[in-house]
């Protein structure tokens, strides 16, 4: 670790914990962090396999998420914490002594992450939109898994309903497999994210479709977007940010 992947690492620490809802909420404080971590893992690994500078991606997916040190009241100030990140990470890029074409395009990842837009002029460089990938290729962590079927109290509910969310989930899988990243790195280390899922949930679905004494059964047939309505668990755990 550089000596300025050491500060923002730090600094991260320092400016999340000064947020009011981690305060109450300390396992989301850990999870932001944590979740942050790996996105810095998975950008510094699209680094080395596209020859973009390490140092300056890692500091980028370090600090995409640091205005979570501030509470989002709206939807609409939570889809500006992209551009809010940006803000408040320049002073530090620039207190680092970084050149000043590195923080532009540093800040300009970080502001468009979210929702594809920023509030200053930039370029959208595959160095700029790995940020972004790099954010979406963590939403599909096998822990994740276990968060998603938490999140939607899928032990609790009947088993039909347990079969048609799983429907659900593998409906959005089908639609992200063909998701474009920026880079080949990214889009080989995604669609490797996305198969897991898919096949975890295939697997799944089979066992709940043979958890009955109905011989009659299909436990192949495929899920149908009849069979799985929207559900605010999947659109939450499953949603993709920026430009996909």
């Amino acid at each position: 670790m550089t000596a300025c992947v050491e500060k923002a690492a730090a600094f991260l620490r320092e400016k999340l914990a000064e947020s009011p809802y981690f305060a109450k909420h300390p396992e989301k404080g850990s999870y932001r962090l944590e979740h942050t971590f790996r996105v810095a893992w998975v950008g510094r690994e699209i680094a080395q396999r596209e020859g973009f500078d390490e140092e300056e991606m890692v500091l980028a997916c370090l600090l995409h998420d640091v205005s979570y040190c501030r509470e989002f009241e709206t939807r609409e100030a939570w889809l500006d914490h992209g551009r809010a990140s940006a803000r408040i990470a320049r002073p530090f890029l620039e207190g680092l002594g970084l050149g000043r074409e590195a923080v532009e395009e540093i800040c300009y990842g970080i502001a468009i992450h979210v929702d594809g837009r920023a509030d200053f002029p930039g370029e959208k460089t595959a160095f700029a939109l790995t940020v972004g990938d790099a954010d979406n290729i963590d939403r599909f962590g096998a822990f994740r898994i276990h968060e998603t079927m938490r999140e939607a109290g899928l032990e609790a509910l009947p088993l039909e309903e347990r079969i048609r969310f799983v429907d659900g989930v593998l409906l959005r899988l089908g639609n992200h497999m063909g998701a474009a990243c920026a880079t080949d790195a990214a889009t080989a280390l995604w669609r490797d994210r996305v198969g897991f899922y898919v096949e975890y949930f295939r697997r799944l679905r089979h066992q709940l479709a043979s958890s009955t004494a109905d011989f009659s059964r299909d436990l192949m047939t495929p899920p149908s977007s009849a069979s799985a309505g929207p559900d605010e668990a999947l659109d939450r755990m499953l949603g993709l940010a920026g430009r996909m």
